[in-house]
């Protein structure tokens, strides 16, 4: 095939890894992602606070690193595309920077942060086209797990907490009351502190369930169940740890309890689950990582993305609509 029809045909070019049509859309993908990274750069760099010196979300610190993954998993399916720029995506753009600007000036750091995420999210669509984003769909999901979340969730799973630890402390012989998060008993007080609400284990364990289940699991169902369990069994596993301290320090006090519960949840008991429930999954993987999504050949039957493929535009254009639209975010938070 000569050079010119391999372009056309979205196939490398003689001595290029990367096709030639994608080297416009994706340098503007590069311009575009570079220009909303600097507006909304307070918002990244609340999330890398966060991530870099909060426990409960440092496991989002390899978020990063799995996108990277899961798209080279594609690299055939996508460099046997060619990038369909789609004009409509602009105002997905603008919906992300409008809540970015909200957030911001409402002070609201999770909004700004689910804004500036989905901007960034929006310009793939918008650059790269529909196409390309639909068979891109888990790693761009993935991207949403990048806002730290989970504070919200800490009083409720307090209370469950609190709710198991008593149930077993009581059903292992242990004489002991509770009121609210406060479990007394006769080694001493016992406080189900946000802490020990299991919101770190809980969060890490549906990050890691989804991953799973989108690159193991052929089947809805199969995924459904995986999914549920990742968010049941953390918390049954939380408070069985919480009961077990209690139950521990009626023999060695609850001083030297609460430090072995520090030792052992951090790295065995997250551990032990983690590997608990991946075991008993395996038996049921039917699916190899790269072929997570829908396979090309059923993404090449569906006549409606032909249609938004109508609705395109250059690369150049729509990398000076979203600078633009950036900009004007960016004067909007100083008004």
């Amino acid at each position: 095939m000569p050079p010119e029809a391999a372009a056309l045909n979205g196939g490398p070019m003689p001595g290029t890894r990367l096709p030639a049509a994608w080297k416009a859309p994706l340098g503007a993908l590069a311009l575009a992602a570079a220009a909303l990274l600097a507006i909304t750069a307070p918002a990244w760099g609340a999330m890398w606070h966060q991530w870099w010196n909060i426990d409960t979300y440092s496991h989002l610190l390899l978020v990063p690193f799995i996108i990277a993954w899961l798209v080279a998993l594609k690299e055939e399916e996508l460099a046997a595309m060619v990038p369909q720029p789609f004009w409509p995506g602009l105002g997905l753009v603008a919906a992300g920077l409008a809540l970015w600007t909200a957030g911001t000036r409402l002070g609201i750091n999770l909004v700004a942060e689910a804004g500036a995420v989905a901007a960034l999210q929006a310009a793939v669509v918008a650059l790269l086209g529909v196409r390309v984003s639909v068979l891109l769909a888990l790693p761009l999901a993935c991207m949403a797990s990048l806002v730290p979340f989970g504070d919200e969730i800490i009083p409720p799973l307090q209370m469950i907490t609190a709710d198991i630890a008593i149930a077993l402390t009581h059903a292992s012989g242990v004489a002991a009351r509770i009121d609210g998060i406060y479990i007394h008993t006769p080694a001493g007080l016992f406080i189900v502190a946000e802490a020990c609400s299991g919101v770190k284990f809980l969060i890490a364990m549906v990050t890691l369930g989804v991953l799973v289940a989108f690159t193991r699991f052929q089947h809805r169902r199969a995924r459904i169940a995986f999914l549920a369990a990742c968010v049941i069994v953390p918390i049954l596993a939380n408070g069985v740890r919480a009961w077990a301290t209690i139950y521990v320090a009626q023999f060695v006090g609850a001083e030297r309890a609460s430090g072995f519960d520090h030792i052992v949840y951090g790295w065995i008991f997250f551990a032990i689950v983690v590997m608990a429930m991946l075991g008993a999954a395996w038996r049921f993987f039917d699916r190899q990582p790269d072929d997570y999504g829908w396979p090309p050949e059923t993404i090449a039957r569906w006549n409606w993305l032909t249609r938004t493929e109508a609705l395109t535009t250059a690369p150049s254009r729509a990398v000076i609509a979203i600078v633009t639209m950036a900009a004007i975010a960016a004067v909007a938070t100083l008004l």
